[in-house]
């Protein structure tokens, strides 16, 4: 299961915004946006970042991810 940090940042990655966007929108920094990032990778079996933008849109994430 994913934590809601989690999830919020999986929304954010998938709907196109990078790592230091994800950061200043949620006002952490650039390392825990990738370490929430190996987390998601880890978390659910995948490897690259394109895989999660998929698995955002087969889960119903991606629309949440709009400003």
């Amino acid at each position: 299961a994913l934590s809601a940090r989690e999830e919020e940042v999986l929304r954010l990655l998938a709907g196109g915004y990078t790592n230091q966007e994800v950061a200043d929108r949620l006002v952490i920094s650039v390392k825990t946006v990738e370490t929430h990032r190996a987390h998601l990778l880890g978390k659910l079996g995948l490897r690259k970042r394109a895989e999660l933008v998929r698995y955002a849109r087969t889960h119903g994430l991606l629309a949440a991810a709009a400003p």
